[in-house]
């Protein structure tokens, strides 16, 4: 949404869009804001703008500004040593979900907040032809 507009939104602004909580959506800002993916001034004209322009972040940008640790989550506790599967299975799994992070944080790094918001404009215009049509 801050891609979107040449103003700060205020974080009520951005909760109503989202349809979420404006105090959820400033601790999700406070965190990309520790990233140097936003700012924010107080006052009359105050509110949340990106950082740097929105074709220089990325989605995986965002995504770790938000998210701690692993993309996949593994089971905390160990196995059993005495079954074949438990055995082996940790370290065959750990293969494919380093794999498969690989994959997600090479997508996620293509994508940035400008190609989004192209999306969502052509999307807009789409449903516009539509009903003209």
């Amino acid at each position: 949404m801050l891609g979107r507009w040449d103003r700060s939104l205020t974080s009520a602004e951005i909760a109503e869009s989202l349809a979420s909580n404006p105090v959820l959506v400033r601790r999700i800002l406070g965190s990309l804001r520790d990233a140097d993916l936003v700012w924010s001034a107080e006052g009359r004209n105050g509110g949340w703008s990106l950082a740097r322009p929105a074709r220089e972040i990325t989605l995986y940008d965002a995504y770790t500004a938000v998210e701690a640790g692993p993309i996949l989550s593994r089971h905390p506790h160990p196995p059993s040593a005495e079954c074949e599967v438990g055995r082996n299975m940790q370290r065959l799994l750990e293969v494919e979900f380093q794999d498969a992070e690989r994959a997600m944080k090479e997508r996620l790094g293509r994508t940035t907040i400008a190609h989004l918001v192209q999306q969502v404009l052509d999307s807009e215009r789409e449903v516009a032809q539509r009903v003209i049509s």
